[in-house]
């Protein structure tokens, strides 16, 4: 999984095109992940105890990761993922942007 929980993502398609946050939550199995400020949407909740308010709740809803693109923390612009490897022979493998190739947290 290239995006991870903090990263900072643009959405390139779909009705919140353009629109970028942070990721709060990834759904590994599913693919997809929960990103501030994208996707709200609405549900009417029916009170389930008396006394407990009902309404109209609004929450942000999970969005198909290939929906999604890493910003580049040097460019601020949306660009792939790629993964390095230490020299040294060590097994390290940190994550970086393809567009200016710098490391991403």
């Amino acid at each position: 999984m290239k995006i991870k929980k903090g990263d900072t993502v643009m959405v390139i398609t779909g009705k919140d095109r353009g629109k970028s946050g942070k990721v709060k939550l990834v759904f590994r199995r599913d693919f997809r992940v929960v990103v501030e400020g994208v996707n709200i949407v609405k549900k009417h909740k029916k009170p389930a105890k008396q006394g407990e308010p009902g309404g109209i709740m609004e929450f942000e809803a999970p969005v198909h990761i290939s929906n999604v693109m890493v910003m580049d923390p040097n460019k601020g612009k949306p660009s792939r993922v790629g993964f390095k490897f230490d020299k040294d022979g060590k097994k390290a493998k940190t994550r970086v942007s393809k567009k200016s190739g710098a490391k991403l947290s």
